[in-house]
């Protein structure tokens, strides 16, 4: 009787040490993101203001001025990376899923995983190759263009893996019904699979809101209004990197709020990411 309570002592501490331990790893994970967000919250919010989101920058160190341009021009070539990357995408993992057995479809796998894993400053210097130089110009189509590169194979993937997940009940039903092939992907599947498509776009926006390097090499930055695709562009990552390793005061300010608003952007994506992941399981139950 005894050997059996120590034996019940030793499962019960076992199992206290076991949630101890993995609650410390989550605390741990979590911290990161928690100290991040702090630091930005703390130097960031001085500087952010109505003048920091709609004026231009100032001369160096003359204090005020804001990064309008900035703003406007992440947004302007993240949507000509969305524009350029979502049909090709969506259209790659329609087909990786579909026809995913071919050796074509192994291949274009293989791309995606590795383009996909390829680091970002290696896509902006491979983009000044091919656009930069030609065009003897840094230019918005440059860094759409470098972007597109970093969110194709995401979206590709995320398609592939959630087209695969519709039922083939549905295809089997709209086939049944005299559709088309073409028809039954168009009108059943990928509306089916659209939640996780979304999912997918929203996660890709992110990572490339967030893309620097590339940039540098591309798009480089402009202290001034520009919304024509063949000429620099200003863009928060540039902004801030600028910003950070100059020897003003008020331009370190300037970056924190910069940072600040990059990863406002960053967790609206990604909580909308996360709301159309749970609505499309709701949907599926």
């Amino acid at each position: 009787m005894r050997l059996l309570s120590v034996y019940e002592l030793w499962r019960r501490f076992l199992n206290i040490a076991a949630l101890t331990l993995t609650g410390v790893c989550a605390i741990v994970v979590m911290a990161p993101v928690f100290i991040i967000l702090m630091y930005l919250l703390i130097n960031g919010v001085r500087s952010l203001n109505i003048e920091f989101l709609t004026s231009l920058p100032k001369s160096p160190g003359e204090p005020g001025g804001g990064m309008a341009n900035a703003i406007v021009g992440s947004f302007y070539m993240v949507g000509l990376a969305l524009i350029l990357s979502l049909p090709v995408g969506v259209g790659a993992g329609v087909y990786l899923a579909e026809f995913g057995r071919s050796r074509y479809a192994h291949v274009v796998r293989f791309m995606a995983d590795v383009l996909n894993g390829v680091p970002s400053i290696v896509i902006g210097v491979s983009v000044w190759a091919l656009l930069v130089v030609p065009m003897r110009s840094f230019s918005a189509l440059a860094g759409g263009v470098a972007l597109s590169f970093i969110m194709t194979p995401m979206i590709a993937r995320t398609t592939e893996e959630m087209v695969r997940a519709v039922p083939n009940a549905l295809r089997e039903a709209s086939l049944g019904l005299g559709a088309t092939y073409a028809r039954t992907m168009w009108s059943v599947v990928l509306p089916a699979a659209r939640g996780g498509i979304v999912t997918g776009v929203m996660l890709a926006l992110a990572r490339a809101f967030g893309e620097a390097a590339p940039l540098l090499f591309t798009a480089l930055g402009n202290r001034f209004w520009n919304l024509f695709l063949d000429r620099p562009m200003a863009n928060l990552p540039t902004q801030i990197y600028e910003y950070a390793k100059s020897p003003y005061e008020s331009w370190h300010q300037q970056a924190w709020a910069a940072a600040l608003v990059l990863i406002i952007v960053v967790l609206v994506l990604n909580v909308v990411a996360r709301v159309s992941t749970r609505e499309r399981y709701r949907a599926l139950r």
